[in-house]
């Protein structure tokens, strides 16, 4: 049975004019991997959502990381006063990795 050791994993869906405020705070908090998708639309509190591919005005990316557990919390404190004021859907679970010494 191959050893698996327990990491945080952070997704952040978010404007993408945000994306730099997102990065720029995973940065700070040491994060030094992650993945970022394109979206095509979904449905929230606010009603439906699409990706308006000819103006990017409700264009949306989901930023995912993969790491400890300190840097995740840390990642969540300099996120969350944003979550009002920026409306965008922050999560955080727990996830087994294989090969936890590169998360």
């Amino acid at each position: 049975m191959t050893n698996t050791i327990t990491r945080q994993r952070i997704e952040v869906l978010v404007d993408s004019p945000l994306v730099q405020r997102i990065l720029d705070a995973a940065e700070s908090a040491g994060v030094t991997g992650y993945t970022m998708l394109p979206t095509l639309g979904g449905l929230g509190q606010s009603g439906h959502w699409a990706d308006d591919q000819v103006s990017g005005a409700a264009s949306k990316v989901l930023f995912i990381t993969v790491t400890n557990e300190k840097k995740a919390a840390a990642l969540i404190d300099a996120l969350t006063p944003l979550l009002e004021s920026h409306s965008f859907v922050l999560f955080r679970s727990n996830v087994e990795v294989v090969r936890g010494d590169r998360f």
